[in-house]
């Protein structure tokens, strides 16, 4: 089954501050193997089909450095098509002499690691949603070592060389300031179910059954602030609805518990309580 297309609602793509676009074009075309559809002086949309934009990059003028703890992105994650992909990836990064971290999660199998601003990426293959196991609504996800001896049975002959043109922004997972009031606004507001929950300090949200394609944690710290404006980092990210009654419905579901909705022409944006700005779109 496919989580990230019609009629599932899922996050399509991020939009990142930079503090030198060249720097971090260099790193998501080298090192992850993303295209780059087109650039400007300040901005790079990259793709990996050479049609879509899942994330696009934006140097900022007198940018500064992450500090923490604040709100905003933990990382964002990008979806391959199969293990054998992961496990190409894997021996691509230990090539190029790239640092990572890794886990199994029962769900999935997910490489951690940081482009040169210090956003956080993962990169997964999903099990086959046949293998998740659900108990009472939830699914079990846990954070157990990666068996690369394993996956590297996986691997192909083909060396990496760019990302599968079908990977898809998988997630997002964010730092946020209160769970109980974030919880409100993606499960009232956006209307994501809660499908996993890790204590009192995470939570994963999805749309269709998916094991997440929101992820929010307090990790940062219960009241943690918001970056400042010019600090490198997550600028929004954009959920894809089914068509335009979906998205009316939300933003009307939003508006009526007092968030802030904004338009211009045919675009909607809205911010979550932790000032995580969401851009609003239709297939």
């Amino acid at each position: 089954m496919n989580f990230h297309q019609n009629p599932i609602t899922y996050v399509a793509q991020v939009n990142l501050k930079v503090a030198q676009l060249q720097r971090a074009i260099t790193f998501y075309k080298e090192v992850l193997g993303f295209r780059v559809m087109n650039q400007t002086d300040q901005t790079a949309h990259l793709s990996a089909d050479g049609q879509t934009t899942l994330v696009t990059l934006e140097q900022i003028e007198g940018a500064i450095p992450k500090t923490y703890p604040t709100t905003g992105l933990y990382h964002f994650a990008l979806l391959l098509p199969t293990r054998a992909d992961l496990a190409n990836i894997v021996n691509h990064l230990l090539q190029k002499g790239v640092r990572f971290a890794s886990s199994d999660h029962l769900v999935s199998e997910a490489l951690y690691l940081s482009d040169p601003d210090g956003n956080g990426i993962e990169i997964y293959a999903d099990r086959n949603h046949s293998e998740w196991n659900w108990r009472g609504g939830e699914v079990e996800m846990t954070v157990d070592p990666l068996d690369f001896s394993d996956l590297h049975a996986e691997a192909g002959e083909k060396h990496w060389t760019r990302l599968p043109s079908d990977t898809v922004m998988g997630h997002i997972h964010l730092h946020v300031s209160n769970l109980v009031e974030t919880e409100q606004f993606y499960r009232e507001g956006l209307g994501f179910d809660v499908v996993c929950r890790y204590g009192d300090q995470a939570l994963f949200m999805s749309s269709g059954g998916y094991h997440h394609h929101i992820g929010l944690n307090t990790w940062a710290g219960v009241g943690a602030p918001s970056p400042k404006e010019k600090q490198v980092g997550l600028k929004a990210f954009s959920i894809q609805f089914p068509n335009e009654a979906a998205r009316n419905k939300v933003v009307d579901q939003l508006r009526q518990m007092g968030a802030s909705v904004s338009q211009e022409g045919e675009f909607y944006q809205t911010k979550d309580p932790s000032d995580n700005h969401i851009k609003l779109e239709v297939s």
